[in-house]
């Protein structure tokens, strides 16, 4: 048995101040026994030396599985008497004061979550209960955003995007950094209201100064919150978002075509793709519609000429003279569809010329984007604000999430 013991105290390292006193099995599940071992206390609070008071009853705090069962410890915590007269816990390092698991149990946890993206299946994983994980990673997306300090960070351009959860019935405002692909914070809703409490709330007075350049949507709401909480910051309608515009013209335009011509069966993936990523199948379909007098085939064609206006890296003089020729262009072939795209982008004429004539690159806020879809749709869309904004938090907030090391 003392061979067990100081196998399982190596094995489960619980701190040199903690020794296993007894191991005991029931129904296949170990129940591992731990004492304080030392003749030190301190007040958990100031750390100043303090007299042992008494001990708490047993107490049982979920840990790792052992051989696949689940198992357990328990312990009975020293109380100690504090120079202030109160009576106080110990701080036991190998568990949070109100948890009833341990830290290597959270720390399994938080690198299963990061790996799957689920929170169910990391629940199954771990053979526990959902409402567990789901309580682990709201408490570590709580204590990363305490333990950050942006405060000093001078942010010259940062990104406003909308997200849409709840099976798309409701959004949220994510403030991101584009350039490190960190997302800032998160507010509920997109109204003007709630985006300017977020600006507010994400940067110092200093900083708003200093933003120089916010890429986001043409949603007014947005526009009017930077206008008046950004003050030095240009409007920047990047070209992603443009192109998003253009992208879903021209699957209406394919969606209203395709009824009469059955060659537009299946092309919608061949007309969005890159041609790198495009499969056989989609590359004949590609071929066939470029080549083609469809309506579909003018707007790719529109699409295409305005990805190329982003190669030019104009003043912008010029690039406001290419943006305008380009328009007029387009909307002389007189697609209902685009026309609207073209009438939105004109009046948000400023915003797109500045994305024409910067330098800002777009691939990481793709990225972004992607990684946050991911995250709602692995999550199967998330039905609380809350449980949206830790988990964009937890996996893109780049945040240190884990327990301090005892």
């Amino acid at each position: 048995m003392d061979f067990t013991k100081d196998f399982f105290n190596l094995l489960l390292d619980f701190g040199d101040e903690w020794v296993i006193t007894n191991i005991e099995s029931d129904h296949k599940k170990p129940h591992v026994y731990l004492a304080y071992k030392s003749d030190y206390y301190e007040d958990p609070d100031t750390l100043e030396p303090a007299k042992l008071y008494d001990h708490t009853e047993i107490r049982e705090w979920r840990h790792l599985d052992i051989l696949h069962y689940q198992s357990y410890v328990r312990c009975r915590i020293p109380r100690v008497l504090c120079r202030d007269g109160k009576v106080k816990q110990i701080a036991i390092g190998w568990a949070e004061k109100h948890d009833r698991h341990t830290c290597h149990f959270e720390i399994k946890a938080i690198d299963l979550l990061q790996a799957t993206k689920n929170q169910a299946k990391t629940a199954e994983l771990m053979n526990c209960g959902f409402r567990l994980v789901n309580r682990i990673m709201h408490r570590c997306t709580a204590r990363g955003m305490g333990r950050r300090n942006i405060s000093k960070v001078p942010f010259e351009h940062i990104s406003i995007d909308e997200k849409s959860f709840k099976n798309g019935h409701k959004y949220v405002t994510v403030i991101s950094h584009p350039r490190s692909g960190v997302v800032i914070d998160v507010g509920e809703d997109r109204d003007g209201k709630s985006a300017e409490e977020l600006l507010t709330r994400s940067f110092t007075d200093k900083q708003r100064e200093s933003v120089s350049t916010v890429s986001m949507d043409m949603w007014q709401a947005y526009i009017n919150s930077v206008e008046n909480k950004l003050p030095n910051a240009e409007i920047v309608h990047d070209k992603y978002h443009l192109i998003a515009y253009l992208n879903k013209s021209m699957d209406q335009v394919r969606r209203r075509e395709v009824e009469d011509n059955e060659e537009l069966i299946n092309s919608r993936y061949a007309l969005l793709k890159n041609e790198e990523n495009m499969t056989e199948t989609q590359k004949q379909k590609y071929e066939l519609i470029k080549s083609s007098n469809f309506e579909v085939s003018k707007v790719w064609h529109i699409r295409e000429n305005f990805k190329s206006l982003f190669e030019c890296y104009n003043e912008e003089r010029a690039a406001k003279e290419l943006f305008v020729n380009w328009a007029k262009d387009s909307f002389m072939n007189n697609i209902k569809e685009v026309n609207k795209v073209i009438l939105m982008f004109l009046s948000h004429a400023k915003g797109v010329v500045n994305a024409l004539n910067s330098n800002l690159n777009n691939a990481m806020a793709e990225r972004l984007n992607g990684k946050l879809q991911e995250v709602k749709f692995v999550g199967r869309g998330y039905r609380t604000f809350k449980n949206f904004r830790s988990a964009i938090l937890f996996f893109h907030g780049g945040l240190d999430l884990y327990p301090l090391k005892w």
